[in-house]
């Protein structure tokens, strides 16, 4: 016993004077000494703050958890710990009213409107018609200038009639988002639609009577302060007007010849927005204004049936008779 004893004190005698162990002397083969790593490794304790900067504690939810068994202060609590906005009771979808639908109360023209002189009884009494209805049309503008301090009749008149000229030059172009900036939506489909699969050639030539406001209304949308406004301009001018089809055929019109035309036009804006602009709304066309002159539309032929065809080729002539 006192054998074993004596290697086991010598081993607790080396380590403890940081020797090596190869220098024990190994005489007892009842025992195995093992190597002990690390014994003399540099730790030095600056780096424990850099290792512990390594690792993020990440705080994990507890997915076993059910939704039951959380009051709402708490599910409020962590909604608000995260950042999180609470759930909306409604759904609200935003919505935008860039023009109205329609004309609202309408301008009645005049019959004859345009083709009797105001010395005359009939354009005499027309000018007093004008004048009666112009109460409700001061109004109107009245609440523009609400909005617009600097808005002018005659001034707004002349920036019509770039607006119409404008529009239909885009319009034979078929320059789709130019005619964005000077139609509403609600005239944006019908002018497109009247244009699809033609050639259109206008030009503007010069005005017979200067343009002017005959009418004007202003109304509310949804609320008081979200206000429409429509003006209507009276506008006699000379054109040139050409429509061809998509074979090149000429519908209506002609390039050479000039047409005088007398047209009512609305023009709307949303004068509660600070950035809308006037823009051509829709065309008044009185009962007593004659008919446009319209061209029938053309079509591709279809070729005959096969079996009509067949039955052609089949068919033979009568035999001659013998006499």
């Amino acid at each position: 016993m006192a054998r074993y004893t004596s290697g086991i004190s010598t081993v607790i005698r080396v380590l403890q004077n940081n020797s090596s162990l190869f220098s024990i002397p190994v005489n007892h083969s009842g025992y195995n000494l093992q190597h002990v790593r690390g014994i003399n490794k540099h730790w030095n304790p600056k780096w424990k703050k850099f290792r512990r900067e390594k690792v993020i504690k990440v705080k994990l939810p507890n997915f076993e958890e059910s939704d039951e068994d959380i009051s709402e202060e708490k599910t409020r609590s962590k909604m608000k710990e995260f950042g999180v906005l609470p759930k909306r009771i409604w759904m609200e979808r935003p919505t935008y009213i860039s023009c109205t639908g329609g004309i609202f109360e309408a301008y009645v023209p005049p019959e004859g409107d345009g083709k009797f002189s105001a010395i005359s009884t009939t354009g005499a009494k027309q000018k007093f018609e004008f004048v009666e209805k112009k109460s409700k049309s001061y109004m109107a503008i009245r609440k523009i200038r609400d909005f617009e301090p600097e808005f002018d009749v005659r001034d707004f008149a002349e920036e019509a009639r770039e607006i119409y000229i404008k529009a239909h030059e885009a319009l034979s172009r078929k320059d789709k988002h130019a005619l964005r900036q000077y139609i509403t939506e609600r005239a944006y489909p019908e002018m497109l639609y009247n244009a699809m699969d033609k050639t259109i050639h206008w030009k503007f030539l010069q005005s017979l009577e200067p343009p002017r406001i005959v009418h004007a209304r202003s109304t509310h949308v949804i609320t008081k302060s979200n206000i429409f406004s429509q003006l209507t301009v009276r506008f006699h001018n000379q054109q040139q007007l050409a429509i061809y089809d998509r074979f090149g055929r000429l519908m209506c019109g002609s390039e050479i010849l000039k047409k005088d035309v007398l047209e009512y036009i609305v023009f709307e804006k949303h004068v509660a927005n600070e950035y809308g602009l006037w823009r051509i709304h829709a065309k008044i066309i009185p009962p007593w204004m004659p008919p446009s002159e319209f061209g029938e539309r053309t079509y591709v032929q279809e070729p005959e049936e096969e079996e009509d065809l067949a039955a052609v080729t089949t068919e033979k002539k009568p035999e001659a008779q013998v006499v």
